[in-house]
Order: C-alpha cells, then sequence, then structure tokens
C-alpha cells in the first residue's frame, strides 16, 4: 500500500534500533569500558583486604556501571541526569508547534483575529 501524502507515523521505539544491543550508544560503552579499565588497574595496583579500600577501588566500575544501566522511558541513567539538569538550568518557556494541523504564521493569526 503507498502512502501518496507522506503521512508516515513512527513508532516511538524506532529509534532502540540505533542503540548499540537495543541499549548503548559508543559513548556509553567507552564511558563504562573506561570506569572498568580504571578498576582493573588499580585492583591491580593497590592490595588490599579492607572492605572500604575494595569498595573504593570498585567505585569507578560501580560508577560507570549506574550511569549507564538502562531505566523506563530513557535509555540510560546518565540521559536522564542530562534531561533533568536541562530542564532545571534551561528555558522555562517552551513554545508548541503541532505537527498534526497546517502551521500559520502568526502574522496571519493576527491579522485573522481583529
Amino acid at each position: 500500500m503507498d502512502n501518496k501524502n507522506n503521512t508516515y507515523l513512527i513508532p516511538a521505539n524506532s529509534k532502540k534500533s540505533m542503540l548499540i544491543l537495543g541499549f548503548f550508544t559508543g559513548f556509553d560503552l567507552a564511558l563504562f569500558l573506561t570506569g572498568l579499565g580504571i578498576t582493573i588497574i588499580f585492583l591491580l595496583v593497590i592490595k588490599s583486604s579492607n572492605l572500604l579500600v575494595m569498595v573504593g577501588l570498585l567505585s569507578p566500575a560501580l560508577l560507570a556501571a549506574f550511569l549507564v544501566a538502562p531505566v523506563p522511558n530513557y535509555h540510560n541513567v546518565l540521559t536522564l541526569i542530562q534531561n533533568i539538569y536541562r530542564f532545571y538550568t534551561g528555558r522555562k518557556k517552551y513554545y508548541w508547534r503541532g505537527w498534526c494541523a497546517r502551521y500559520e504564521s502568526a502574522k496571519s493569526n493576527s491579522t485573522n483575529s481583529k
């Protein structure tokens, strides 16, 4: 069936196919591998049997794993934190331009309302 009017609806989950394994971007994997690499270097260099020191040595990998962990409606925690930060620090007035109806400029709207 051919849609000649180009009125396609894109499924909400269509961007998931652009992610690695359906969850990660390249930056997410680089962040996780960096945290994992730093943790491995720490574990090889620093020898300790103290529990608090071991938690400190594991913290880069744990932090990176927390940031790239998937959460509902966002592909990971890092994206959620970035969106929360942008919401509270960014523009507070949002402009809506509907995509279902024809767009009319503000000038034509002001002349029609007089």
